[in-house]
């Protein structure tokens, strides 16, 4: 059974600044996309819990350098996104 992806109205605003930016990796990030909403525990996603600040929310890798971070509902099996960047700026969200 797949996940939900929840977008709220602020991580649409900041994915649309990013595929702008980066027109490049709007294929990878639709492949991210749909890979998180199958199977958000798959390898090459690299699925791993935030700590400090951001205790609570998880990233998932599209590439080396940019990340998406989100918070995973397990129990209702939800998936919200939060932010998208580099690692310098979803981390420091």
């Amino acid at each position: 059974m797949a996940y939900k992806i929840i977008y709220p109205e602020s991580y649409i605003r900041r994915a649309r600044k990013f595929i702008k930016r980066h027109p490049d990796l709007l294929e990878q990030y639709r492949k991210t996309l749909e890979l998180l909403e199958l199977n958000p525990f798959h390898p090459s996603l690299r699925l791993h819990p935030l700590k400090g600040r951001l205790a609570g929310l998880h990233s998932v890798s599209i590439t080396l350098t940019y990340r998406i971070s989100l918070e995973l509902i397990l129990a209702e099996r939800e998936i919200i996104l939060v932010s998208i960047g580099t690692h310098d700026q979803v981390y420091r969200e």
